[in-house]
């Protein structure tokens, strides 16, 4: 069975009882672990800060060096450190994987193997010439799992520890906590505003486009969703609002993969050439790209061009930022009204795909829940910083509190771009036909160019000042 035919089946059968959960879908769905996890993680790092100490010990990462010497130094110097935070991680994941049904004898040489070479990925991004060769840790990440997993021999039991969803949802409940709620306030019209509009035109696109060469509306559908929307998520939501054949969801999950991977060194290295601005970059990945992971992973690794590289103006938090609030603020958050309003025109446009009417109910079951975990997090720590000034939060909740929770936010990414890369095998995305990849294709030409215009003229502005 392929990545992209055992994803489709278990999301399938996921679809089919989420409805008959309750209150079993709190500990049962990855999205809620990835709440429990990122909360307790900021709440932690609270109690230390509120108690006068930090949990900078437990979130240890490689230091800047420029010779093999000092890189080993300053690694073996912290090597206590990191079987700490290899303890931590375990134990935590450990338990919502036994949780959601995996086993643990396989889920934890994974993750042995995962966290060993994530410290590799973040060594090498941490070499004081990794921006000039563009060895980002995202790119690294990314291009050493697709490797392994095209050329090597891992076996297929691995793959239980390679959890791209839960590694990234797990990371964007704790970007909440770098995120001011203020701004996601302030951001949230321009973002969905930006957001409606490119979605709604690549859906369209997509859709007209995979008909008129006379695909299924079905599958034109859960290809267009994939395109417009969530990436893979969308495009299973709305294969099973639309009643979609089995078949019509890997097809639509394989594009994206392929057009995710392809964007994540694309758009970077386009925005390089332009000396675009990290916030309107941000943007434009997060109007462009069709997974939140892969948009995440050209996101950071443009952002962290910022002083690097002449010419480009903005901080690394200004890209991560704008594509946050595009992707997940922007087209995340409307899953669950897709899969609502195009449940309700296949049932009454189409032929009938079930005997169930639609219910708005299906909004909220579609809804993807980690963004609630995601702006808890920023309501947590604004409300925290609210009684400090500018200079007191800088000077001493931000590198105490607010910084080690991104380092650990860092990790968590960096597990998630490297078990992508481990989970991308191209000989299990080569069995669709040239008309879906047709259709899929007209609507990126239109995401991209589309999403441009919009970031880097429309809108160009607001993004080249965000958070000023």
């Amino acid at each position: 069975m392929s990545t992209t035919e055992k994803s489709w089946n278990e999301s399938g059968e996921e679809g089919a009882v989420h409805k008959s959960m309750g209150w079993k879908e709190l500990y049962l769905k990855e999205d809620w672990w990835a709440i429990w996890l990122g909360l307790g993680i900021v709440l932690v790092a609270y109690v230390f800060f509120i108690e006068g100490s930090s949990i900078k010990w437990i979130a240890v990462h490689p230091g800047k060096w420029s010779t093999m010497a000092q890189m080993w130094t300053d690694f073996s110097g912290h090597i206590g450190q990191y079987f700490a935070q290899f303890v931590m991680w375990s134990v935590i994941f450990s338990f919502s994987i036994k949780m959601l049904g995996y086993k643990l004898s396989e889920f934890l040489p994974s993750f042995v193997f995962v966290y060993i070479c994530s410290i590799i990925i973040f060594i090498i991004g941490a070499w004081d010439q990794a921006s000039f060769y563009n060895l980002e840790p995202p790119l690294v990440a990314l291009a050493l799992g697709m490797l392994i997993s095209n050329f090597g021999a891992l076996p297929k039991w691995m793959d239980t520890g390679f959890r791209v969803e839960y590694y990234i949802k797990t990371g964007i409940v704790l970007l909440g906590a770098t995120l001011p709620f203020t701004l996601i306030v302030w951001a949230g019209p321009i973002a969905i505003v930006q957001a409606s509009i490119i979605s709604i035109t690549t859906f369209m696109v997509i859709f007209f486009v995979g008909k008129k060469m006379g695909l299924d509306r079905r599958l034109c559908a859960t290809l267009g969703a994939g395109g417009a929307v969530c990436g893979v998520s969308g495009a299973i939501a709305i294969a099973g609002a639309v009643g979609a054949k089995k078949e019509h969801a890997p097809v639509a999950i394989a594009l994206v993969i392929i057009w995710a991977i392809v964007m994540i060194f694309a758009l970077p290295l386009v925005s390089r050439m332009l000396s675009l601005p990290t916030g309107v970059a941000g943007a434009w990945i997060g109007s462009s790209e069709f997974a939140d992971a892969a948009g995440l992973a050209a996101a950071q690794a443009y952002g962290n061009l910022a002083g690097q590289v002449p010419g480009i103006t903005g901080t690394a938090a200004d890209s991560v930022n704008a594509f946050t609030l595009m992707k997940v603020v922007g087209r995340d958050v409307w899953i669950g009204v897709w899969a609502f309003v195009l449940a309700i025109v296949a049932t009454t446009r189409w032929e009938r795909t079930s005997n169930s009417k639609p219910n708005p109910a299906e909004i909220w079951w579609r809804f993807p829940k980690f963004v609630l975990g995601f702006l808890a997090a920023s309501i947590i720590v604004t409300l925290i910083a609210s009684s400090y000034g500018q200079a007191d939060f800088n000077k001493i909740v931000k590198p105490d509190m607010v910084g080690p929770i991104k380092d650990l936010r860092t990790w968590a990414f960096i597990f998630c771009f490297f078990s992508i890369g481990l989970t991308t095998r191209f000989r299990e995305l080569s069995s669709f036909g040239a008309k879906p990849f047709i259709a899929f294709t007209s609507g990126v030409v239109v995401n991209v160019v589309l999403g441009f215009i919009m970031s880097t003229i429309v809108f160009a502005s607001y993004w080249t000042t965000l958070g000023q």
